[in-house]
């Protein structure tokens, strides 16, 4: 179920009435609730994919409780193994088999040899790297003692199916959200408010801006071979407006949702196309991957630890696991590989902490200096962007040698056609500039702004949603 659908607006009104109004005076029910209403939500797109998720949530529901029954080292390891194995083997034969499978097969052409061996008919589970992630680190949290295992098994299948985050994020944590389903939740008309215009403010960049921007950016993708490259620039661009919008579009949604349910998610973007450098950006973008990966995989093999060596291998770790998390494609591998790149000197210099706080704090414009380093580190971003989005590594290694040619200066042919979607991206980028600071766009500190001005915003929103939405787009992260 989509949230940009019909269906999810009928769906959501239903379990937030039932949830607050129904069911109210009794946790347990209203965490039975949200089940029910998860499997529905998730059972939409293909009933049989729940018996995955419900595989997955009792192999960590019992793993959890076997470790707190055993502190013999060789069975809490085969105990953390056999979580790794179920999750990790439902994921890597769902997302990777084929991928393997083909390459295998295409090593043994290379040298002379056909081994006859042909790819499945696999369909992608929606979400499967999403809530995968999340119950990998409920059990590894457990494992390490940093959670105590939960017995109530409603609560642990309300945490790993939770509606709004489960097949996009944000990968939350155990530590963080499973607490939330034992505990009374009270009615904020503050947060529900708030949580609305979250709401909004993520349909805007979904339904407005990405679906807009993905109309341009497949044209041109598709078609890259026969354009000039300033309209090749323009498909990176587009495409990077897309991701963004898309993805951050569904976090606000979800968090927003959640809100109204009285759950509080972790922030999963903080304007990322705002940072100075790329260490910054990965601070900001997708923050609930990196900052898994950064816990999970990054520190137990060393991270920041010991000789150059190991800091650089450690990095380029990191970023190609991350790559390949996204999809089985040599092209997302390139991409995860392209930013380590990036990364690399930041770190070795030791200045990939430098800019932890927000650009340009307590002013209306950033310095020309800062301005510089923002552009830079877009532009970074939108050349690895470009095999993100290719089909293939050698169709992004054309499309950006077409790219920088003497038609970079030319003016593309279909610009006028974009001149509406190109007023709304400057209309987000400066009301993200002025909301910098913030969780989110629309969050606002009570009679800082007129009320008259902050309805009108409200309404110019809501109707560019049915003036100007583009073509329904599933959620880019869903095949993911």
């Amino acid at each position: 179920m989509l949230f940009n659908s019909v269906d999810f607006a009928i769906f959501l009104p239903v379990v937030f009435l039932l949830y607050w109004f129904v069911f109210h005076k009794n946790i347990t029910v209203q965490n039975v609730l949200l089940v029910v209403a998860s499997y529905f939500f998730y059972g939409w797109w293909d009933p049989r994919f729940l018996l995955l998720i419900v595989f997955s949530s009792l192999v960590d529901y019992s793993v959890g409780l076997l470790l707190s029954r055993t502190q013999a080292q060789r069975a809490r390891n085969l105990l953390l193994l056999a979580s790794l194995v179920v999750n990790l083997g439902f994921l890597g034969f769902f997302k990777y088999y084929n991928f393997f499978l083909e390459n295998f097969v295409e090593a043994f052409t290379f040298f002379g040899r056909d081994i006859g061996a042909s790819s499945l008919n696999i369909i992608l589970p929606v979400g499967i790297s999403f809530y995968t992630f999340q119950t990998l680190s409920y059990t590894i949290d457990v494992y390490n003692g940093k959670l105590k295992p939960t017995k109530n098994i409603v609560s642990f299948f309300a945490f790993v199916s939770f509606f709004p985050q489960l097949v996009a994020g944000p990968i939350e944590r155990a530590t963080n959200l499973l607490p939330q389903f034992y505990k009374k939740r009270v009615f904020v008309y503050s947060e529900a408010v708030d949580g609305m215009r979250q709401i909004l403010w993520g349909l805007f960049k979904k339904v407005v801006i990405a679906d807009n921007c993905a109309r341009f950016a497949n044209i041109i993708f598709e078609n890259y071979a026969d354009l000039s490259g300033s309209t090749l620039v323009f498909g990176a661009f587009f495409f990077a407006l897309q991701i963004y919008g898309d993805f951050s579009g569904y976090s606000d949604i979800a968090i927003g949702v959640s809100r109204l349910f009285g759950f509080k998610l972790m922030q999963n973007f903080a304007f990322p196309y705002f940072s100075r450098d790329i260490a910054e950006f990965w601070r900001r973008w997708h923050i609930s991957l990196s900052t898994w990966f950064r816990d999970y995989l990054y520190i137990p093999i060393g991270g920041s630890r010991g000789g150059i060596g190991k800091k650089i291998r450690n990095v380029f770790v990191i970023f190609v696991v991350s790559g390949f998390w996204h999809g089985a494609n040599w092209t997302f591998i390139a991409w995860g590989f392209l930013n380590a790149l990036y990364f690399v000197p930041i770190m070795l210099l030791n200045k990939n902490r430098i800019h932890t706080d927000t650009v340009a704090e307590g002013k209306i414009f950033s310095s020309v200096t800062e301005l510089f380093q923002i552009l830079v580190t877009f532009m970074l971003t939108l050349l690895a962007w470009v095999f993100f989005r290719a089909p293939s590594v050698t169709d992004a290694v054309l499309y950006i040698k077409k790219t920088f040619t003497f038609s970079i200066f030319s003016i593309p042919a279909n610009f006028q056609e974009w001149l509406i979607t190109l007023f709304f991206i400057a209309f987000m980028i400066c009301v993200e500039w002025f909301q910098r600071n913030r969780k989110h766009a629309l969050e606002f500190t009570q009679g800082k702004l007129p009320r008259h001005f902050r309805w009108s915003l409200y309404v110019l929103l809501f109707f560019s949603l049915f003036w100007y939405g583009g073509a329904q787009q599933d959620f880019i992260y869903f095949q993911f």
